[in-house]
Protein backbone atom coordinates (compact mmCIF):
# COMPACT_ATOMS: atom_id res chain seq x y z
CA UNK A 1 0.00 0.00 0.00
CA UNK A 2 1.35 3.67 -0.54
CA UNK A 3 2.04 5.92 2.22
CA UNK A 4 0.58 8.82 4.16
CA UNK A 5 2.25 11.84 5.82
CA UNK A 6 -0.03 12.80 8.97
CA UNK A 7 -0.76 15.97 10.38
CA UNK A 8 2.42 15.40 13.00
CA UNK A 9 4.30 16.74 9.54
CA UNK A 10 6.01 19.58 10.10
CA UNK A 11 7.25 20.80 6.74
CA UNK A 12 10.74 19.84 7.08
CA UNK A 13 11.14 19.16 3.54
CA UNK A 14 13.69 16.00 3.76
CA UNK A 15 10.97 13.60 2.48
CA UNK A 16 10.55 15.04 -0.96
CA UNK A 17 14.03 14.81 -2.03
CA UNK A 18 14.27 11.12 -0.97
CA UNK A 19 11.37 9.99 -2.88
CA UNK A 20 12.88 8.25 -6.05
CA UNK A 21 9.43 8.22 -7.62
CA UNK A 22 8.91 12.40 -7.48
CA UNK A 23 5.62 11.02 -5.26
CA UNK A 24 5.80 13.47 -2.18
CA UNK A 25 4.82 17.45 -2.88
CA UNK A 26 4.11 20.27 -0.65
CA UNK A 27 -0.06 19.90 0.13
CA UNK A 28 -2.11 22.74 1.49
CA UNK A 29 -0.72 22.58 4.99
CA UNK A 30 1.88 19.49 5.11
CA UNK A 31 3.63 17.15 2.63
CA UNK A 32 1.18 14.92 0.73
CA UNK A 33 2.38 11.59 -1.61
CA UNK A 34 0.41 11.01 -4.27
CA UNK A 35 -0.76 7.19 -4.07
CA UNK A 36 -0.48 6.78 -7.71
CA UNK A 37 3.49 7.31 -8.01
CA UNK A 38 4.20 5.81 -4.12
CA UNK A 39 5.36 2.18 -4.59
CA UNK A 40 6.88 2.39 -0.81
CA UNK A 41 10.26 2.34 -2.50
CA UNK A 42 9.64 -1.58 -4.27
CA UNK A 43 12.30 -1.06 -6.92
CA UNK A 44 14.57 0.95 -5.34
CA UNK A 45 15.30 0.29 -2.10
CA UNK A 46 14.20 -1.82 0.68
CA UNK A 47 12.50 0.58 2.86
CA UNK A 48 10.77 3.91 2.46
CA UNK A 49 13.15 6.45 2.07
CA UNK A 50 11.02 9.25 3.47
CA UNK A 51 10.48 6.84 6.62
CA UNK A 52 13.87 6.57 6.88
CA UNK A 53 15.06 10.19 6.59
CA UNK A 54 11.69 11.56 8.44
CA UNK A 55 12.51 13.07 11.74
CA UNK A 56 8.74 13.13 13.20
CA UNK A 57 7.74 9.85 12.05
CA UNK A 58 4.69 11.32 10.68
CA UNK A 59 4.54 8.75 7.61
CA UNK A 60 2.03 6.08 7.84
CA UNK A 61 0.38 3.17 5.89
CA UNK A 62 -2.64 4.49 3.39
CA UNK A 63 -5.28 2.69 4.60
CA UNK A 64 -7.03 3.89 1.73
CA UNK A 65 -4.59 1.92 -0.54
CA UNK A 66 -4.13 -1.46 0.10
CA UNK A 67 -1.33 -3.30 -2.20
CA UNK A 68 0.49 -5.91 -2.39
CA UNK A 69 4.38 -5.90 -2.78
CA UNK A 70 4.15 -7.69 -6.49
CA UNK A 71 1.50 -4.50 -7.00
CA UNK A 72 4.13 -2.19 -5.60
CA UNK A 73 6.72 -3.88 -8.17
CA UNK A 74 4.37 -3.84 -11.14
CA UNK A 75 3.29 0.06 -10.27
CA UNK A 76 7.56 0.53 -10.41
CA UNK A 77 7.92 -0.68 -13.39
CA UNK A 78 4.92 1.01 -15.15
CA UNK A 79 6.87 4.67 -13.42
CA UNK A 80 10.17 3.75 -14.92
CA UNK A 81 8.73 2.79 -18.60
CA UNK A 82 7.32 6.56 -18.22
CA UNK A 83 10.41 7.52 -17.37
CA UNK A 84 12.78 6.18 -20.17
CA UNK A 85 9.53 7.19 -22.72
CA UNK A 86 9.73 10.74 -21.61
Amino acid sequence: MSLLINQLCINCDVCAPACPNDAISQGETIYVIDPRRCTECVGHFDEPQCVVVCPVECIDLDGDNPESREQLLAKYHALMQGKSAA
